[in-house]
């Protein structure tokens, strides 16, 4: 199996195959071993044993590595699912900051901004009311708000652009 492994700002391929990893085209012979009732881990590669203990995020392939006592994150993900979020962050990359949207039909309730107004990512700038529930609509990115082009009573069909950042 192929993985793609960032890991101290650099982007390595690790190919696994049974007791061999290719790391950059090398083969190294490993072997992992846990420690029983731990969280850590040996692993071995060639005639080195390093101690391990790696804490899993809750976003997929992310982990906090402690090796021999240094602290790494890194990302480990298969080929496949490495070239879906490669090909999803250039897509947002380029996008700059995004206009807040309904996300379905409902009326609006209150209008937490003004033309000018900075706001951060995930700052409630809209209340909207759709199937009898009040929601609050956040900032999907940060910037200044550029324009608001709806106000309170106003009834907004789903995808409708209700304010604008720059």
């Amino acid at each position: 199996m192929k993985y793609i492994v960032d890991i101290g700002g650099e982007r390595l391929e690790v190919e696994l195959d049974g007791e061999t990893a290719r790391v950059g085209g090398v083969a190294h012979a490993v072997h992992l071993a846990d420690v029983e009732g731990t969280p850590v881990h040996l692993v071995g590669i060639g005639a080195r044993v390093h101690r391990v203990v790696a804490r899993r995020h809750p976003d997929r392939g992310r982990y906090t590595l402690r090796l021999d006592g240094w602290r790494f994150e890194a990302e480990a993900l298969d080929e496949r699912t490495r070239a879906i979020r490669d090909l999803t962050a250039a897509r947002d990359a380029h996008a700059g900051p995004q206009p807040v949207t309904a996300p379905m039909p409902g009326m609006i309730v209150r209008v937490h901004v003004q033309v000018g107004d900075t706001v951060t990512q995930g700052q409630g700038v809209i209340s909207m009311e759709a199937m009898k529930m009040e929601n609050e609509l956040r900032a999907p990115t940060a910037g200044t708000v550029k324009a608001v082009l709806v106000q309170p009573g106003q009834a907004v069909e789903k995808g409708a652009v209700l304010v604008e950042l720059s």
